[in-house]
């Protein structure tokens, strides 16, 4: 065959090339062709296989039941949130200076009256101080009752010329100098005299003991805390209430609170703060609380929620069942129009809710009161769901 090739002229060699391409070519087609052919076949099996099973995949529709929001007279309340705090808290100090504390008679909670001896602090110095003072103003006014019986003398002399003028002077003055003395003395006496009532720490007004940092052995500074006081032992409850409600209160209106514990205490507000913190937008509403509380079921510190009772207004309501909460906000899935098979489609609304009164939330807007919602099972529902809807106890001129 190569012999065969060699004897070929140059012309016939480039035919032969010629053909052997052409040749490859149709048979690379043919190949590729009978691939393309099977893998066609292959992917109408597949899909052949596929299409039944997303039928038997396709989602069915959810059956609900519809329900139109009930409208009714409910009592009018505001909630809100706040600290329970003294009224007045007291600050309980002593003016004694560098004397050391001997004796605590109160602790935390203890109930005291105004003017009881809270603490006693050592008082040998002032008291010697003290007496100091009152023997001062014994010998000022034994030299006042000597001077001024000179002066006595001196005037009666004053006309008769049996003493001189300088000599009278002398008396007079020594008499003046003498009532200065004893002023001077009386005022350091009773300057020692009120350092010696300050040796005891008394309660300025009735009320409860909320702190308590004097120690006996400590060294007591003037100005440094000893003591606080809750003034009358009364309490109030400062409640954030936002700007646009605060209209709704005034002094007066009754509150009730409820503790963590769930203690449940009645109040009356005492005022309305006149300014609101810019960044909550809200303000604070002082509720005065009993005093028979403070100790036994409130205590300064506590949160408490509570409601403000406005009155009676009318309300929309809906049960917790038909109410869903996503992304911090609460929704409801109305239902369209039903066709005869029962089908419908429901679209996702979003609604402001309100106060709730057991099972039932109110509604305070984004829902028309005749619009027919799904009762239970909206959290397994999206917007555009289709579902089909059981029938409904029918409504005043509502279709269905």
């Amino acid at each position: 065959m190569l012999s065969l090739f060699r004897t070929l002229s140059p012309g016939r060699k480039r035919l032969f090339w010629v053909s052997v391409i052409v040749l490859g070519t149709v048979v690379a087609w043919a190949l590729i062709q009978a691939s393309q052919n099977n893998r066609a076949g292959q992917q109408a099996v597949v899909d052949a296989r596929i299409e039944p099973n997303k039928a038997a995949n396709a989602k069915p529709a959810l059956t609900v039941t519809a329900i139109l929001p009930q409208v009714a007279e409910w009592p009018h309340v505001l909630e809100t949130s706040g600290t329970i705090v003294a009224w007045q808290e007291a600050v309980i100090s002593t003016e004694a200076s560098n004397l050391i504390l001997t004796e605590v008679r109160v602790n935390v909670g203890d109930q005291v009256k105004q003017g009881q001896v809270l603490a006693r602090i050592a008082n040998d110095t002032v008291k010697a101080e003290w007496s100091e003072a009152q023997a001062s103003v014994a010998e000022a006014e034994a030299m006042l009752g000597e001077a001024r019986a000179n002066g006595d003398r001196a005037r009666q002399y004053q006309q008769t010329g049996f003493l001189s003028a300088q000599m009278i002077n002398q008396y007079l003055t020594a008499e003046k100098t003498a009532v200065a003395r004893l002023n001077a003395a009386r005022a350091r006496m009773q300057s020692a005299q009120l350092r010696l009532a300050q040796t005891l720490v008394r309660a300025p007004d009735d009320g409860v003991i909320s702190a308590r940092t004097a120690t006996p052995g400590s060294l007591a500074q003037p100005g440094h805390e000893l003591f606080r006081l809750i003034r009358g032992g009364r309490l109030e409850w400062r409640a954030e209430v936002n700007a646009d409600d605060l209209g709704k209160l005034q002094p007066g209106r009754l509150a009730v609170l409820t503790t963590p514990e769930g203690v449940r205490v009645q109040g009356r507000v005492r005022m309305v703060a006149p300014t609101v913190n810019p960044q909550t937008l809200n303000g604070l509403v002082y509720v005065d609380l009993p005093a028979s509380e403070t100790g036994n079921r409130l205590r300064a510190g506590m949160f408490a929620r509570g409601v403000f009772e406005l009155g009676r207004a009318r309300a929309v309501s809906l049960p917790q069942s038909a109410v869903v909460l996503r992304d911090g906000f609460s929704y409801v899935f109305r239902i369209g129009d039903v066709a005869r098979n029962g089908q419908a489609q429901v679209s996702q609304v979003k609604v402001a809710i309100g106060q709730r009164r057991g099972d039932q939330i109110e509604i305070r807007g984004g829902l028309e009161p005749d619009s027919w919602v799904v009762a239970s099972g909206a959290g397994f529902l999206v917007d555009g769901d289709s579902v089909r809807v059981l029938e409904a106890p029918a409504a005043p001129g509502q279709k269905r």
